[in-house]
């Protein structure tokens, strides 16, 4: 059994494991490299942080949105959660769509672009939101941090 002390030279086995491929010695290049993307700068793949911060623009601007039409129309807190879904998934919809951007990813400096460089259009923009809002296809990563929305709709984040 072993005591998980590192050997002469190499790594303990945790800091394969843990650390993820790289920490392993594989080398996977730079995010977006294979896609054809410059490494930095404008056209590159935007980083997590971006892109999550935006996220949460755009998520916070639905709910102002849905609390705006909620006092309106006077709906209780669950409906209200309900259209803030609805609101959000019609935004980042429409925005992705026809311009590439939402309002928090423009503020944040990032869009959306189809590999083969035409624009997302509605069928592939629809595809990615509805990916989007079941969450868990956004959560799984590749090494280029496109998520499964991403890959589905053949569109990648990035720098403007």
């Amino acid at each position: 059994m072993s005591s998980g002390k590192a050997k002469a030279g190499g790594p303990r086995w945790t800091q394969t494991w843990l650390g993820g491929a790289r920490s392993a010695g594989a080398d996977l290049g730079e995010p977006g490299v294979r896609l054809g993307l410059p490494e930095s700068g404008g056209g590159a793949v935007a980083s997590y942080g971006r892109r999550l911060v935006g996220l949460f623009i755009d998520w916070g601007l639905s709910m102002l949105v849905a609390s705006l039409l909620a006092r309106s129309f006077g709906w209780e807190p669950s409906e209200r959660s309900m259209w803030t879904l609805v609101v959000f998934a019609v935004q980042a919809w429409v925005l992705t769509a026809l311009i590439g951007t939402t309002i928090g990813k423009r503020l944040c400096g990032v869009r959306v672009v189809r590999l083969d460089g035409r624009p997302v259009g509605l069928v592939w923009g629809l595809a990615r939101t509805l990916l989007l809002v079941l969450v868990i296809p956004a959560l799984v990563w590749d090494r280029d941090y496109r998520g499964l929305h991403d890959r589905a709709a053949n569109t990648v984040v990035v720098n403007i």
